[in-house]
């Protein structure tokens, strides 16, 4: 049998400078003797092989199996340590027995002439494996995984498909252009595993040429069926409020609906919240010029380095100055550099976090405003600056401040709840409504919580305060009929909060759909006190795919047992959700002793609540696809990008099976 050589499975490249007899290059093979040192190849300087974590350059560990990954290290180290790793070069034992294996009916064992051939070629002695240098200074999102994300992707993709196996799950989808001005189609399918846990996860991205539902349904027809699922298996989606994807008649909802009716549809929570927000302060007139203001301001501060330069210091100096006096406590965490941040319509939470750092910040903006307004480049930008410097040392814009921040308080707080990839559609409803009935205590009582906050900020940076008994102050200075609480109270504390109430009543009007009151029959809360047999045997109806006539009846019989058992048992008078019943179910048994409640129990889980997963993944593409990397293909994206987001999945796929993968692709001279 003819040898078989490493050259075999690898692409041999080209040497120059081969001298006349034809034999190797007249360079001395690297080994770990003539290992260049690092101290020659970088110019001395006092500590210059250390480095601030301690890390000494000089004495990286050779062998490939001590090699620590290159994300273990700190951040701003980890390209000095690869290019010690490079300057070291590979860990190349000449001199060493290798151990040999049986591969079909021959002894085989590494041969130290391929060192000759590739560069980049070492072999650990401790695991008797061979490796690359440049895959382990390169490959931080693989780790020391082996292999390419083509095959490394397909393990991560079949570990998610044995986990769904035949059962339902839900779809969320979305979709955003990358660097390249290419429309991508980010899929994440919502399950609920074996152990009972709600699992989301990512299966891909896709090109798709045009953003019509149409399109959409069949890339994602493509990619369900490569991976051996169908549309049959749906039973939930979850898309935001894009007309190609939720309309009623031709949207991407409505042709799934077509292939399967049991496919229920749900609008992202956290988008329907952000559109709470957006559309308060784009009706009332004076909540749109607060928000107006405060993004002018952004613009005039961020500007410019020197602008910011002369923030930063400023704020510098308060902290050193509060630090001094005791005004401000030292503390992991606290007196942290911060900066504007400015709202984005569809950014879930910016407005709150724009209004956070803005107070934070206020004392050192006015003092950028306040340069502007003397220094200003122009006329214009001058003008500009006093104009919100005016406004900004107003009485009514410290009370609009305090009432939208508190507004936002509880809508930031729900957002975060929201985007939890475990949270239920029970819990989520129950937390819309927790924040409306929070909303309507703050309508009841808030307003007099408010005035002294804006009384105290006021007074601590010299902006005049108002009685509230006096007569208000219109435009252009004119006395008006209506004292200042009437203003500040009914025209806006009551009128703002009263709209935010109404859109969180017109948006989220689908918490109380038939589906979810069914739902709720589930819940074990206080002892299965919402416990509804009919309730549950309704959902099962609509769910007609899952429950036959004859599951009905037995459904009817579980259920009941299901209920007195449950009630008895102090392991499930403390659950606190349905995700928990789920969980304790299989830990305990039951799911087998009542396999139609738990099939009952999993639909209700699987209906997504917010689309923050899929989100999640279209941001990371874009760290992957940058605009130095903007030629990176569709399939390579796609393989690399699960990769990079499933990194759960990602640790626990076996080298050896990447390894067999790659060996059936092709008829091979030898086993790898």
């Amino acid at each position: 049998m003819k040898q078989v050589t490493l050259g075999g499975f690898l692409t041999k490249r080209p040497r120059p400078n081969l001298n006349e007899s034809g034999e190797g290059s007249s360079q001395t093979p690297i080994t770990n003797q003539s290992i260049p040192s690092v101290s020659n190849a970088i110019p001395q300087t006092p500590c210059s092989n250390e480095t601030n974590d301690g890390v000494d350059l000089k004495d990286l560990p050779k062998d490939p199996a001590d090699r620590p990954m290159i994300t273990s290290y700190a951040s701003n180290i980890r390209d000095d340590v690869r290019r010690a790793n490079l300057l070291q070069g590979p860990c190349q034992i000449r001199l060493h027995k290798f151990p040999k294996k049986k591969i079909g009916d021959r002894l085989r064992s590494f041969v130290p002439s391929w060192f000759n051939d590739f560069d980049w070629l070492e072999y650990s002695v401790k695991n008797k494996k061979a490796y690359c240098l440049y895959c382990y200074v390169c490959g931080d999102l693989m780790g020391q995984k082996g292999g390419r994300d083509a095959f490394v992707s397909q393990e991560v993709l079949l570990s998610i498909r044995q986990e769904i196996g035949q059962d339902v799950f839900a779809l969320l989808v979305d979709e955003s252009s990358d660097v390249s001005k290419k429309e991508q189609m980010a899929i994440v399918l919502r399950y609920v595993d074996s152990l009972g846990f709600v699992k989301e996860r990512f299966i891909g991205v896709v090109h798709v040429k045009d953003t019509s539902s149409l399109t959409l349904k069949n890339a994602l027809n493509e990619v369900l069926t490569s991976n051996k699922l169908s549309f049959s298996q749906i039973r939930g989606q979850g898309y935001d409020g894009a007309s190609n994807m939720r309309g009623e008649f031709n949207g991407l909802k409505a042709l799934i609906l077509q292939e399967n009716d049991t496919a229920f549809y749900v609008h992202c929570f956290a988008h329907q919240l952000q559109l709470v927000v957006v559309a308060v302060a784009k009706k009332h007139d004076g909540v749109s010029d607060f928000f107006e203001q405060i993004s002018l301001v952004v613009n005039v501060v961020c500007a410019s380095c020197k602008r910011k330069d002369m923030l930063r210091e400023q704020a510098r100096q308060r902290v050193q100055k509060g630090l001094c006096s005791g005004e401000l406590e030292t503390g992991r965490g606290l007196n942290q550099e911060t900066t504007l941040v400015r709202a984005g319509d569809t950014r879930w939470g910016s407005h709150f976090n724009t209004l956070t750092s803005l107070v934070k910040l206020f004392a050192d903006v006015l003092v950028v405003l306040e340069f502007v307004k003397v220094d200003g480049g122009s006329l214009a930008n001058r003008q500009q600056a006093s104009g919100i410097l005016a406004y900004f040392q107003s009485y009514e814009f410290v009370f609009y401040l305090y009432m939208m921040y508190d507004i936002l308080h509880l809508t930031g707080t729900l957002s975060k709840q929201l985007q939890k990839k475990d949270l239920d559609i029970l819990e989520a409803a129950s937390m819309v409504r927790g924040t409306m009935d929070a909303l309507q205590s703050l309508r009841d009582t808030g307003f007099a919580t408010i005035l002294p906050k804006v009384s105290s900020f006021c007074q601590t940076h010299n902006i005049a305060t108002l009685e509230m008994q006096d007569f208000y102050i219109g435009a252009r200075n004119r006395t008006t009929t209506k004292t200042n609480r009437f203003h500040f109270e009914v025209e806006i504390f009551n009128t703002v909060v009263d709209m935010q109430l109404t859109e969180y009543r017109d948006r989220f009007s689908e918490t109380s759909t038939q589906l979810r009151e069914y739902m709720g029959a589930l819940s074990p809360c206080d002892s299965f006190s919402q416990f509804d047999k009919s309730k549950l045997l309704k959902l099962a109806k609509l769910y007609k795919y899952d429950f036959d006539d004859s599951d009905l009846i037995d459904l009817e019989g579980q259920l009941e047992i299901f209920y007195h058992s449950s009630i008895k048992d102090e392991r499930f008078t403390t659950l606190k959700g349905i995700f928990e019943l789920s969980r304790l179910m299989v830990s305990t048994g039951k799911h087998r002793s009542y396999p139609l409640v738990y099939k009952l129990l999993k639909l209700a889980l699987i209906l997504p609540v917010a689309t923050a997963s899929v989100e999640r993944c279209i941001s990371k593409m874009k760290l992957l696809k940058t605009d130095l990397r903007n030629k990176i293909g569709d399939e390579f994206l796609n393989d690399a990008l699960l990769c990079y987001v499933e990194t759960e999945a990602l640790v626990k796929v076996d080298n050896e099976k990447v390894m067999e993968r790659f060996q059936k692709m092709s008829a091979r001279r030898g086993q790898i």
